[in-house]
């Protein structure tokens, strides 16, 4: 194998929400013993939720089978109401993880709902963010994947509203929202659009390098939406060959010229690292930004609560200060990178 040069893709790796709930289940994993439940996988990526496994944290897809009383954590992609109230019913403390863009599109499906809108949600059919969202207004709601969905809602009251899962491709929504107000010119859209600044961001910044490449290399599991997404965006701009890896075991021996590289927005830093590593490119890694994110969400209410509460014991029966006091500051500056590097998966 001889590349050449690696062009890298910044942004690109963890965003916001998965910082924000990678920290949110490590913190769950110091204050309670194992184990831990949550509610579908804490965010897509395999690598991430074998870290958490080898802490206790046990992956469920129904929240009946948590035992009463134990901790529960709820997903990123956002859940069901009433896997909410079961899950609080049981008696344990139940943390919820979920994205505040995802929580936005909860919010905006409620008040259409109450507003007698029939809701577009474009989305995919199965997803964890859809299946969630679509939950919160079933009988007002219906699934958009393609052009022949609208084309079905004929016999559908209006007014209509459009809104999409957070983590699609530009290129996916965009198509579709433009052919939905041909057919619904008084259709209500959000005045933000609903898709995720982060998955927008990473799709620019491949864009941008995708066409230049002899390959791509997309890092992210099979079950990451925004994963997904971008390898499509690396198609749609022609790259010849596209590769969508878990990490650098699934990478083939003969690539050669100008790798491009980007990673999903749960796939860990250090999976990138690991693949410029091999790829080893003569003339070095060329690293191309379209912009610098800094958003930072904190950790969920309850969380936040929580800590507060046990700081405040600890001060108690120290007498003094305690080292364990919670810190925004310190929470935003401490990465979800950290907390996968606090052991070995």
């Amino acid at each position: 194998m001889s590349v050449d040069k690696v062009v890298l893709a910044a942004p690109r790796g963890f965003c916001a929400g998965v910082e924000k709930a990678i920290k949110a289940l490590d913190w769950m994993t110091r204050i309670f013993e194992a184990p831990i439940f949550c509610y579908h996988e804490i965010v897509h990526n395999q690598f991430v939720v074998n870290h958490f496994k080898s802490l206790g944290v046990v992956f469920i897809n129904d929240v009946a089978e948590v035992p009463p009383g134990a901790p529960v954590m709820l997903s990123a992609h956002g859940s069901p109401p009433q896997v909410i109230e079961a899950a609080r019913e049981a008696g344990g403390t139940v943390i919820d993880a979920v994205c505040p863009l995802v929580t936005k599109v909860h919010h905006e499906l409620k008040v259409r709902a109450r507003k007698g809108y029939t809701v577009l949600y474009v989305g995919h059919e199965g997803h964890e963010e859809a299946v969630g969202t679509m939950a919160v207004a079933p009988d007002s709601v219906v699934l958009i994947e393609s052009t022949e969905d609208i084309d079905r809602i004929d016999d559908q009251k209006g007014p209509f509203a459009l809104l999409s899962q957070t983590t699609l491709s530009y290129d996916e929504w965009q198509h579709l929202r433009e052919y939905a107000e041909q057919r619904f010119p008084d259709i209500w859209m959000p005045n933000r659009s609903d898709l995720c600044f982060a998955t927008t961001n990473r799709q620019a910044a491949l864009r941008t390098i995708a066409a230049l490449a002899d390959a791509v290399i997309v890092i992210g599991s099979a079950n990451s939406s925004n994963t997904v997404a971008l390898t499509k965006v690396a198609e749609t701009v022609g790259c010849p060959r596209v590769l969508r890896v878990n990490g650098v075991s699934d990478l083939p021996s003969d690539l050669s010229g100008v790798v491009a590289v980007t990673a999903g927005a749960s796939a860990p830093e250090s999976l990138v690292n690991e693949v410029l590593e091999f790829l080893d490119p003569v003339n070095g890694v060329d690293v191309r930004s379209v912009t610098v994110e800094d958003e930072y969400f904190p950790p969920p209410p309850e969380l936040r609560e929580m800590l507060k509460t046990l700081s405040a014991v600890l001060d108690l029966i120290l007498a003094s200060p305690a080292v364990s006091t919670f810190d925004g500051q310190a929470d935003r500056e401490f990465t979800a990178a950290e907390v996968l590097s606090a052991t070995d998966c």
